[in-house]
C-alpha cells in the first residue's frame, strides 16, 4: 500500500489533532531546512566562482602563450644582438688596420671597402635587432600584464572563498539547529502519522498544511464541494488529504468549514 497517496475512506487514518497540528510545526521547520538546502546549492558566491574558474582558465592559457612568445623573442633578440656584436668586432679590426696604414696601396682599398660594407650590413642588423626588440617588450609587458590580472584574479577567488565559506557556515550551524529541534519535535508524535508525513515529504510536495478558508495551504488550490462534504463528515481525528496534491490537510478553526 503507497502511503503517498490518499487512501479509502474505508480505512481512515485517525491521529490526535493535537498531533497534526503540531505537524503543522514540524513542516514548517521542514521548509525552513529545504529553503536552506536550496539556498546552499544556489549561493551567488557558487557561480562567481564558476566565472571567475572558467576566466582563470583562458587567462592561465594567454599567460602561457604570451610567456612562450616572449621566451622564443627573446632567443631571437640574443641571437641579433650576438650578430651585430659579430660585425661590430669585424668593423673594429679593420678600421684598426686602415688606420694603421700598414699594407699596400690595393690592401688599404680593400680595407676602406670592406669597412663600408661592414657599417651598411652593421645598420641593417641593427634595424633588425631593434624590431625585435620592441617585439620582446611589447610580449613582455602583455605577459606581465596578463600575470597582474591572474594576480589580482586569485584574490578575487580568495574573497568569494571567503565568502562563500561564511555564508555556508552560517545556513549550516541554522541547519544543525533546525535538526536538533525537529529531534525534539517529532518526539511522542502519532507514528503512523509521522510515517505518513515523511512518505509524503519524501515525494517533495508540502506534506501537511492548513486547510484555511476552504483552500489548501500545501498547493494554494480551492476544495470543491464534494470534498468539502467529505471532510465536513469526517470524525475530528481522522487524518485528512488534499486530492490535488496529496498532502495531509489539517482543519483549524481557519478552515472555513
Amino acid at each position: 500500500m503507497d502511503l503517498a497517496r490518499p487512501q479509502p475512506r474505508e480505512h481512515p487514518l485517525k491521529a490526535a489533532t493535537t498531533d497534526q497540528w503540531r505537524l503543522l510545526d514540524v513542516q514548517a521547520l521542514d521548509t525552513r531546512l529545504s529553503q536552506i538546502a536550496h539556498r546552499r546549492r544556489t549561493l551567488p558566491e557558487l557561480a562567481e566562482l564558476t566565472a571567475l574558474d572558467q576566466r582563470a582558465g583562458v587567462l592561465r592559457d594567454e599567460l602561457v602563450a604570451a610567456q612562450t612568445q616572449a621566451s622564443d623573442v627573446a632567443r631571437e633578440l640574443a641571437k641579433a644582438e650576438a650578430d651585430v656584436e659579430l660585425v661590430r668586432q669585424r668593423a673594429r679590426r679593420d678600421q684598426a688596420r686602415l688606420e694603421s696604414g700598414h699594407g699596400g696601396h690595393k690592401e688599404l682599398e680593400s680595407l676602406q671597402h670592406e669597412v663600408a660594407t661592414l657599417a651598411r650590413r652593421q645598420s641593417a642588423l641593427e634595424d633588425v635587432e631593434l624590431e625585435v626588440m620592441e617585439r620582446h617588450e611589447a610580449l613582455t609587458a602583455e605577459a606581465d600584464r596578463l600575470a597582474g590580472e591572474r594576480d589580482g584574479l586569485q584574490a578575487q577567488v580568495d574573497d568569494a572563498t571567503r565568502r562563500r565559506d561564511a555564508a555556508l557556515t552560517k545556513l549550516d550551524d541554522e541547519a544543525l539547529a533546525l535538526d536538533r529541534q525537529r529531534v525534539g519535535m517529532i518526539a511522542g508524535l502519532d507514528a503512523a502519522l509521522l510515517a505518513l508525513y515523511e512518505k509524503i515529504r519524501a515525494t517533495g510536495v508540502t506534506a501537511a498544511a492548513i486547510l484555511r478558508q476552504r483552500r489548501c495551504e500545501g498547493c494554494r488550490m480551492e476544495l470543491n464541494g464534494q470534498d468539502l462534504q467529505r471532510i465536513r463528515a469526517a470524525a475530528d481525528d481522522e487524518v485528512l488529504r488534499c486530492e490535488e496534491c496529496g498532502g495531509i490537510l489539517v482543519r483549524t478553526g481557519e478552515s472555513g468549514l
